[in-house]
């Protein structure tokens, strides 16, 4: 299995994402380090692990007001190995195109589609590299209906972000995961992920990957823990 921390950036900090209400987060409180300074945080991250990937949502980025861009080209120069998967608020071919000659790797995130036909554009100009989150909030899918419905629409990798359930330890949604899976799609859940025991049981009903944050700065995850997961499943994953 795939275990990818996460980062939330906004207004310059790591922030503690909570259920989708984006108003309401609050600087990180970690037990892998001090402070919520962003470069710092990935670093004891990668002390805890020596982990491929990273995930970054750009909240200011997403909500429209301001970026990251220069601090995520700094950490990218700084981390040369460290994959980067990138929630941006991306709807435009220009702007994935241009993360990735920088190295990165594109999050669309069905959320911040106005309609279908931006994600077209992108689908064409990025063939394979880009990764398409499916979002789900309060109770319904955000985005275009169309990409939902038509699972041939989608990128060899898609998440399941849960958000209601991000920051929420209550558990992953089982149910839409496997409402999900579908052949030749490789899933990663995001959202509500407690401890090893919540990866092993992902693993075990064949998602590719998790994406998590709340279970690793609570200090509920060995290094130990993750390297058995990370291992256990590798042919559900994706070759690097």
């Amino acid at each position: 299995m795939d275990i990818i921390p996460v980062i939330d950036l906004m207004d310059g900090q790591v922030v503690h994402a909570r259920h989708g209400d984006r108003q309401n987060y609050r600087p990180i409180q970690s037990a892998l380090c001090s402070g919520s300074e962003p470069l710092h945080i990935v670093s004891s991250l990668l002390q805890l692990y020596p982990f491929k990937r990273l995930y970054i949502a750009d909240i200011n980025a997403i909500q429209g007001r301001g970026n990251h861009a220069g601090l995520i080209k700094q950490l990218r120069a700084q981390q040369p190995a460290l994959e980067i998967w990138l929630d941006a608020g991306i709807h435009q071919p220009d702007t994935a195109s241009d993360w990735q000659r920088h190295g990165v790797l594109c999050v669309i995130g069905s959320e911040s589609l106005p309609d279908m036909a931006g994600y077209h554009s992108i689908k064409q100009t990025q063939g394979k590299n880009f990764v398409l989150s499916l979002d789900f909030g309060r109770g319904r899918f955000l985005g275009p209906e169309r990409l939902l419905q038509e699972p041939s629409l989608w990128p060899e990798r898609v998440i399941a972000m849960s958000l209601d359930k991000v920051g929420s330890g209550r558990g992953p949604d089982m149910k839409l995961l496997h409402e999900l899976q579908n052949e030749g799609t490789h899933i990663y859940a995001a959202g509500g992920i407690r401890n090893a025991e919540d990866l092993r049981t992902l693993a075990e009903c064949g998602i590719s990957g998790a994406l998590i944050a709340s279970v690793l700065h609570s200090g509920q995850l060995s290094k130990e823990q993750i390297g058995k997961i990370n291992q256990s499943s590798a042919e559900n994953s994706i070759p690097d």
